[in-house]
């Protein structure tokens, strides 16, 4: 009986994909829904036969698989991932029946799964991991996941469910460290030994008290956000030593960041194909995983160097006369990060903020309050004019006019062909920051416009 069920689920999800893709959309939850209708533990049914690695966490997740992926490709080994990008459970699971004959056999043998903070308790149950790489833990969408000690719990059940796990865990996050203490897996830690930026942006800590006794954290340094080299004077909980560390930012740029490395006792220079703090992170977050699955390091590091990014995370058009950059925002911490990647730009550009409400943005959208523009208004004649769009433009032109952006700076667009048409018509490099369904609705008019892959590819 269950046979019979797995094969019709597995069937109708796949009629629904072709359906939907001949639709022109992506066919990635819908079948999955579809297909949990018939069979609900369909997913766990196709992967007991699958080498998973999931990654999870609040920020980096879709870079640090592709990272992760590229070092498959590049050994030749059997694999798939979700590239779209669909990590809840009707994503995954769609995704593991397209690499699924109808019996219900696999067609490849391992898989790499991004997993939704609140979705991986689930996920990680029916798929049963050999490696999670947990990235970091912020606010995020507080109708949603409510505040940070929520999110990490839901990861932490996550861990529970995976017993056989091998964990790769960010030491630089109080939150997301705490994890290994709690746990009898395997853990390998990763982390920055070194402040990543000359003049960061300041903002504010997502996790400023001690998670287990609620006294203030001392750092000795600070990357970005809560992440650093905490300490408890209380307790004395304090940042694990990573096996696995940066130590020196040696050459950053627009385009790509140089990095030397502790690699888990010798010392190595990667280069990371990619520019931003955070991709530093997600950089040395995947080396690790790259570690545990026995990739040797010469594939490992040829991955990080030279990986294509993920749709919408520092993607490149070129639309001519110009080029625009488009970095996927979801909470202050991303944004801050956007506006450090501005402030260390040597070249003029153009900023635009598309910011929407819908419910995987988050309904509220309060959060933009506590990031820090004011950084941008200083940057003055490096930044000439800023573009704003999306449902919540308005609200958006009005946090940055309270930042101290001149309104003549300011134009808001109310559709994003106007948008598109103002930044086709610059002469200067264009950085775009969309939230998550401004991203997608914005990025399938300019893959249409410049060229470029549906974001299921």
């Amino acid at each position: 009986m269950k046979k019979i069920r797995v094969f019709f689920a597995c069937l109708l999800c796949r009629l629904s994909i072709w359906v939907l893709r001949r639709m022109g959309r992506g066919g990635t939850a819908i079948p999955g829904k579809i297909a949990m209708k018939v069979c609900p533990d369909v997913l766990g049914c196709l992967a007991k036969d699958v080498r998973c690695i999931a990654v999870t966490g609040t920020n980096g997740k879709t870079t640090s698989a592709r990272m992760i992926e590229e070092a498959f490709r590049l050994d030749g080994r059997s694999y798939f991932s979700n590239r779209s990008g669909a990590n809840l459970i009707n994503g995954v699971t769609s995704l593991f029946i397209e690499n699924s004959t109808l019996t219900g056999r696999p067609k490849k043998q391992f898989a790499i799964v991004e997993c939704d903070e609140a979705a991986s308790k689930e996920i990680c149950r029916l798929i049963d991991p050999e490696v999670i790489l947990v990235t970091n833990v912020f606010r995020d969408q507080l109708d949603r996941y409510g505040e940070v000690t929520h999110t990490l719990e839901n990861i932490l059940i996550g861990v529970k469910n995976s017993p056989r796990a091998t964990l790769c865990l960010n030491a630089d996050c109080s939150l997301t460290a705490s994890i290994a203490a709690q746990v009898p897996n395997k853990v390998v830690f990763y982390g920055v030994s070194t402040p990543i930026y000359q003049d960061p942006i300041e903002e504010v800590s997502d996790a400023p008290h001690c998670i287990k006794c609620k006294h203030e954290y001392e750092y000795t340094y600070r990357t970005f956000g809560h992440l650093g080299g905490f300490r408890c004077p209380h307790c004395g909980y304090e940042r694990p030593t990573p096996q696995l560390a940066v130590t020196d930012i040696l050459r950053s740029d627009v385009a790509s960041t140089t990095v030397r490395l502790d690699y888990f006792g010798t010392t190595e220079e990667v280069a990371i194909n990619l520019p931003g703090g955070y991709n530093i992170y997600n950089a040395v977050g995947s080396l690790a995983v790259c570690e545990v699955v026995g990739f040797d390091r010469a594939t490992a590091k040829a991955a990080i160097g030279g990986f294509s990014c993920a749709f919408g995370r520092m993607e490149r058009f070129d639309m001519g006369e110009n080029t625009a950059r488009m970095i996927l925002v979801k909470n202050p911490a991303g944004c801050n990060q956007v506006l450090n990647y501005l402030s260390g730009l040597t070249e003029k550009a153009v900023f635009v903020c598309c910011l929407n409400d819908n419910s995987a943005d988050g309904k509220d959208v309060s959060w933009i309050w506590d990031v820090n523009f004011e950084r941008l208004a200083a940057m003055d004649e490096r930044i000439p004019e800023i573009y704003v769009s999306g449902i919540r433009a308005f609200d958006m032109a009005v946090r940055l006019k309270y930042a101290g952006v001149p309104e003549e700076k300011l134009k808001v667009f109310s559709d994003y062909d106007s948008l598109i048409g103002a930044m086709k018509t610059q002469a200067l490099p264009v950085v775009i920051m969309p939230t998550y369904t401004a991203m997608m609705d914005l990025r399938a008019k300019m893959s249409a416009a410049f060229g470029g892959k549906d974001f299921w590819e």
